[in-house]
């Protein structure tokens, strides 16, 4: 069936799924690109595989691409994670797909003001989770109008300046998503693409 899908990939796993993708559609021939590379398959799928962060003078070692690229992601480092949407938010940090520190919560009334006011909690928890981790970039998700209020606030600033990644697609941020969100923020995005 024709169509595209977005999956993500841990480290480990990142060799079988290639060897898998490859089989069912007929063989790969791998694509170099400027920050990741794709896979042509024989059947006209493509995969398009990114890492979850930049190299930053660390690149992933290994013999071929897949094995570099997933080296690179197997990497352990410290991404801050605020996901809001209108209905609350959640904010942690993730190491190795793991969260090490987290807040969930949901505005407390309806008003006027309720989004500045949602951006508001949502940058003073995170400002209290990041400052004891250090965190190295920041992955928001869920309403980017309301993530870039977030980022905005005072209580955020100390690191605002940080390098942000792809955003992610997440619905209301609860302590699941969150802890979702954690998986795919240091996972390798794939973008597959079906004929």
């Amino acid at each position: 069936m024709p169509g595209s899908r977005t999956v993500y990939v841990t480290a480990e796993r990142l060799a079988g799924w290639v060897e898998r993708f490859g089989a069912a559609q007929g063989g790969i021939g791998l694509v170099p690109e400027h920050d990741g590379f794709s896979l042509q398959a024989a059947s006209g799928a493509r995969a398009r595989l990114y890492a979850p962060w930049p190299a930053d003078g660390r690149p992933g070692r290994g013999a071929d691409d897949v094995e570099r690229l997933a080296s690179l992601a197997a990497q352990a480092r410290t991404v801050g994670l605020v996901l809001v949407r209108r209905g609350g938010y959640a904010v942690g940090v993730a190491r190795e797909g793991r969260l090490t520190a987290s807040k969930t919560g949901s505005p407390n009334a309806r008003r006027a003001n309720a989004a500045e006011a949602l951006a508001g909690t949502a940058a003073e928890q995170a400002g209290l989770i990041f400052a004891g981790t250090q965190p190295e970039y920041v992955v928001t998700g869920g309403d980017r109008t309301l993530a870039d209020l977030v980022a905005r606030q005072r209580a955020f600033s100390r690191w605002a300046g940080l390098p942000r990644l792809r955003p992610l697609d997440v619905p209301d941020p609860k302590a699941a998503v969150l802890a979702r969100a954690a998986r795919d923020a240091c996972s390798v995005l794939v973008r597959i693409t079906l004929p």
